[in-house]
């Protein structure tokens, strides 16, 4: 399923009425989405949780997935569960390492912390993912970080970033392939005025075709498009789904 990732649109939803999110969210679904990643529409709340899942089931979009912090999912577990068996959504991300733990010391707290998470979700019957970033591939000794996630996430999963994998100097296919992963986001990666850039899938230099095809071998079950920066966010989701949509 190809599904758009909010955050893409944060600026359109952000402190909007339930109306102004009904638009974009229609736009979204015209493109020819059918599912969206919540994440960057506001801190959720209750009355925000059903405001999603209303327009959501009237626009048949599937609530695949979220992202919230660390210190939110630790303090709000049992609104976390109750939200996610609402919008029957059984994925939620952590979208990046907080920052006072991205040191030797701190990814070993912060792999217990997300352990400890990971196996209280999975008696809910929900799986919490890691969202990557660039910064996980500085090395620690002889191993990058990621690869360190990678050894000690037995509960967690990843959801890889295809712009952030290449970013950090690592084959994005490769990464595929070596993780357990159910949830992607695809972005592409241009170079304009010697400057690295975020790019529309399709509009970049990364091999679409060999990272599909990885995604194909390991039975990806959500193709989730983002774009972090962009002057049309709405035109730079179309621009990436109808790339994709002759690829999945």
């Amino acid at each position: 399923m190809i599904s758009a990732q909010l955050y893409t649109v944060r600026d359109l939803l952000m402190d909007k009425s339930e109306d102004d999110i009904e638009s974009v969210l229609k736009e979204i679904a015209d493109i020819g989405y059918k599912g969206v990643q919540l994440s960057g529409i506001g801190r959720m709340t209750d009355q925000l949780a059903d405001t999603y899942h209303k327009i959501c089931q009237k626009l048949s979009l599937e609530i695949v997935a979220t992202h919230f912090s660390l210190d939110f999912i630790e303090e709000n577990l049992d609104d976390l569960v109750k939200w996610h068996h609402l919008w029957s959504c059984r994925y939620t991300g952590v979208g990046a390492m907080p920052d006072h733990l991205r040191n030797e010391k701190g990814i070993h707290e912060f792999i217990v912390r997300m352990e400890i998470l990971a196996k209280a979700l999975k008696n809910h019957n929900l799986q919490l993912i890691y969202h990557n970033h660039k910064f996980e591939f500085e090395k620690s000794g002889q191993k990058t970080w990621m690869a360190i996630l990678q050894d000690h996430f037995n509960y967690t999963e990843f959801e890889l970033d295809t712009y952030w994998l290449q970013a950090g100097g690592v084959n994005p296919s490769k990464w595929i392939e070596k993780v357990r992963i159910d949830v992607i986001h695809l972005k592409d990666y241009k170079i304009k005025n010697d400057q690295v850039m975020f790019a529309e899938v399709g509009k970049g230099n990364l091999d679409f075709y060999e990272i599909i095809s990885a995604c194909k071998k390991k039975h990806i079950k959500h193709y989730i498009v983002e774009q972090d920066t962009s002057d049309d966010p709405l035109e730079s989701l179309r621009i990436s789904y109808d790339y994709l949509k002759n690829l999945i």
